[in-house]
């Protein structure tokens, strides 16, 4: 755990600014390789990515401040400290950018299915943060890579835990991967990008059970809150990408019928 990686002069260089910094670079820029293949330029995503920074930095923090009892609101501006809701963070970052493609007149179903493998790294990335930090640790463990943590509440360190940080970032390499390698059967723009979201909360409800009453608050009905809210998420991706399937069936049906009729003449 190294929360302060190094000091210049004053100022101290935190791990997990550090890394949530390179998650951004890094997402920017896999996604400004692949927004080319649908003709949206880099530099429409680079701005994409700041609307998404700071939106998705400021509805992430106020979540993760309303969901957590131990967390003043005089804290609110201090995210070097970590404890961001990644939940909190998509809905503001994908409002941003809505705003932003809709001014811009972008495609933004095709733009959220390129960001969609970069999101799945930048997270891997900024969970590599999270583990250096401290938080969002997870239950004592026997297991040989149990790491201890610092916990005030503690007075001192954890047991050895399970390092759900590190857990949550290999997970999600492995859903960039699929992605990666199920892109070519996407028929309909934004199914990509609900197949992330569907994927993720898959993941995110089970690193939670490694934190559940640890680092993670039960709910309701021994569930998490982000347990509840990756329920919700799965369901509602799910309902989305059927919705976004069924009308294109319907579209090309009409599109079929139209050829069709216009294809008459008199006998």
């Amino acid at each position: 755990m190294i929360p302060t990686l190094f000091q210049l002069g004053p100022v101290a260089v935190h791990s997990y600014g550090l890394f949530v910094a390179l998650a951004f670079l890094a997402a920017i820029g896999l996604a400004s390789r692949r927004g080319r293949r649908v003709g949206i330029k880099p530099e429409h995503f680079v701005d994409l990515g700041l609307a998404a920074l700071l939106g998705g930095l400021a509805a992430a923090r106020v979540t993760f401040v309303a969901l957590d009892p131990q967390v003043g609101w005089r804290e609110l501006p201090y995210l070097w400290t970590g404890g961001l809701s990644f939940y909190g963070g998509l809905a503001g970052g994908i409002a941003a950018c809505a705003v932003y493609a809709r001014l811009r007149r972008l495609a933004f179903p095709a733009a959220l299915d390129a960001a969609a493998p970069a999101l799945a790294l930048g997270y891997a990335i900024a969970r590599v943060g999270c583990f250096l930090n401290g938080c969002c640790y997870g239950a004592p463990t026997a297991l040989p890579w149990g790491c201890r943590f610092r916990e005030v509440a503690l007075g001192g360190l954890t047991p050895p835990s399970h390092p759900a940080q590190l857990y949550a970032a290999a997970g999600s390499l492995v859903v960039m991967g699929l992605l990666l390698a199920g892109e070519r059967r996407v028929r309909v723009p934004g199914q990509l990008f609900l197949a992330y979201l569907g994927l993720y909360g898959v993941l995110r409800f089970l690193v939670e059970i490694f934190r559940r009453g640890y680092s993670a608050t039960v709910m309701v009905g021994g569930l998490t809150q982000a347990q509840v809210a990756s329920l919700a998420l799965i369901l509602g991706a799910g309902l989305a990408a059927w919705a976004l399937e069924r009308r294109a069936r319907h579209g090309r049906a009409r599109t079929a019928a139209g050829a069709c009729g216009g294809g008459g003449g008199k006998a």
